[in-house]
């Protein structure tokens, strides 16, 4: 396996993906790793590089990117999805260091710190000039109380700062917890002092500080972002700033980045201006290192997708539960795709027992794109699965029913133009296994290589079955028979059989087994 480093990293992470066995770790840079896409399964970056969508066609075997840091601007989400590509980043791993860069900013524009620095240095003693404030006392409006957020609610805090917020995720009673006050976006600006923010960029959120927002702002307001530039429309802050109406800014970010040289904010002497460095912390970079690194091994050796920005999250422990499940519902849609006849047109996933508690959103998605593999060549996977069904106008459909407890199981219908396939199967011993299919109970390991027939309930199949597997040398692991349980001896009915085999059945096998007019259908299912 190989995996690309395409910026520089944590030392100590790069040693952990080394110490993989077998796979072979590339350490470039932004201008190189494109010579090492070709055969790439996994690709860590940071800022610099660029994942278009015409670099994600340079790595066909791409599985997972990596993004050491936060945001996650730089990779082209829908082009990474549409590739079945998972995007992983690591929230949280700076928050420290962007809060004190957040202060820093703070307390930069209180007491005019690089304004008189310069001065000093420039030789001029001006005391009486650089007049400030203290922030104790003042109110801070936190715009998301993300966990950046909340390591500046603590921070704040110990500068006695009055702290409001803004953020529609987050209840009363969790505010409440840290002594902040949770207001309306219109009072959090009208009652700060310092506005403060830290939010994702959401089409919500491109602007959110412009012309209308200030306007319901405090005179002398002064405003920080150290998370993304697209947040602030940068001609209306020129403006307020040059009227009065804003005193300072404290900015770390810009849109475009790096900032243009004719910049109208430039012109504020009230503006401290960093080059994105809010994060770039010795102990931040060597976290968010680490971290991701761990995330991508968890993920390429387990399954287990930590921090997925374009697939359903997980924590690691749910995970552990429903682990097993997503593999089954994988292996259930397969199976259903592989026997029912007809174009699909819609899938309906049902959960009984435990896992109808939990959130089902990767059942459904690997349970998809267990249906999909058989058409896109192996293409579909939880990532990109619901597009890929929206795209085919599709109908998905789930349905919990906790009240089942006897077992943790999952039904799959698939309906076509022909019909309805329904199959249900549960996790035993660690290992997916089929309980139905069609109503009709007749259990097999959803593994290896499985020969599935319908035919009329008569004397002489299986021995039919037997002769013709065995005149082609195939050699027969289990045999499992089943037909509706209210058939009555002696009436006709329908029954089915799972043959499962040791190696693949051919075609011409499958044509000899409905020689016998009693099959009425005989399908192979690979796994």
């Amino acid at each position: 396996m190989k995996v690309v480093v395409a910026e520089p990293m944590s030392p100590v992470g790069v040693a952990k993906l080394k110490a993989q066995p077998g796979w072979d770790v590339v350490v470039s840079s932004p201008k190189e790793y494109a010579a090492h896409l070709a055969e790439c399964e996994a690709l860590f970056v940071r800022s610099a590089v660029k994942v278009t969508k015409d670099v994600l066609a340079q790595a066909p075997k791409l599985r997972v990117i990596g993004r050491a840091g936060v945001g996650v601007d730089n990779v082209d989400l829908p082009a990474a999805s549409a590739a079945g590509v998972v995007v992983m980043n690591t929230p949280g791993g700076n928050a420290v260091s962007v809060a004190e860069h957040t202060l820093a900013m703070m307390l930069g524009m209180a007491r005019s710190v690089p304004q008189a620095s310069a001065s000093t240095k420039a030789g001029k003693w001006e005391k009486k000039k650089f007049l400030g404030n203290e922030l104790r006392g003042k109110t801070l409006g936190v715009i998301g109380l993300g966990s950046i957020g909340r390591e500046v609610v603590k921070r704040a805090q110990a500068f006695e700062m009055r702290i409001v917020s803004y953020d529609p995720y987050v209840s009363s009673q969790a505010a409440a917890d840290m002594n902040v006050e949770l207001v309306d976006l219109d009072k959090a600006l009208a009652e700060s002092d310092y506005i403060s923010l830290h939010v994702a960029l959401t089409p919500e959120t491109r602007k959110m500080i412009g012309r209308d927002a200030i306007a319901k702002m405090k005179q002398g307001v002064r405003i920080v972002n150290c998370a993304r530039g697209e947040l602030v429309d940068e001609a209306a802050l020129a403006e307020a700033m040059a009227s009065g109406k804003v005193a300072g800014a404290g900015l770390d970010v810009f849109d475009p980045e790096p900032m243009a040289a004719d910049n109208a904010l430039l012109q504020a002497e009230t503006l401290i201006a960093t080059p994105h460095i809010g994060g770039s912390t010795e102990e931040a970079q060597e976290i968010v290192g680490i971290r991701i690194v761990e995330q991508v091994i968890e993920y390429l050796q387990n399954g287990v997708a930590i921090n997925a920005v374009n697939m359903p999250a997980l924590s690691a422990e749910a995970y552990k539960t429903l682990g097993p499940f997503v593999e089954l519902a994988e292996r259930l849609g397969s199976f259903a795709s592989h026997v029912a006849t007809g174009n699909p047109n819609k899938v309906r996933l049902s959960y009984s027992g435990r896992i109808a508690a939990l959130n089902t959103a990767l059942l459904r998605n690997s349970g998809v794109a267990g249906v999909l593999k058989l058409s896109t060549a192996g293409r579909a996977n939880m990532v990109n699965a619901m597009g890929i069904a929206a795209e085919r106008g599709w109908t998905v459909e789930e349905a919990h029913d906790q009240r089942s407890a006897h077992m943790d199981a999952i039904r799959l219908e698939l309906e076509t133009d022909s019909g309805v396939t329904l199959v249900e199967g549960s996790v035993l011993l660690g290992h997916p296994r089929l309980l139905q299919v069609d109503g009709i109970y007749c259990e097999a390991m959803l593994t290896g290589h499985i020969v599935y027939l319908k035919n009329a309930d008569v004397p002489g199949v299986i021995g039919h079955v037997g002769t013709v597997l065995g005149a082609h040398n195939v050699n027969i692991a289990n045999f499992n028979l089943g037909r509706p349980i209210s058939a009555e001896p002696g009436k006709p009915t329908e029954a089915i059989a799972l043959v499962e085999t040791d190696a693949s059945v051919s075609e011409e096998v499958l044509a000899e087994l409905k020689k016998n007019t009693a099959v009425k259908v005989a399908r192979v299912v690979e796994f």
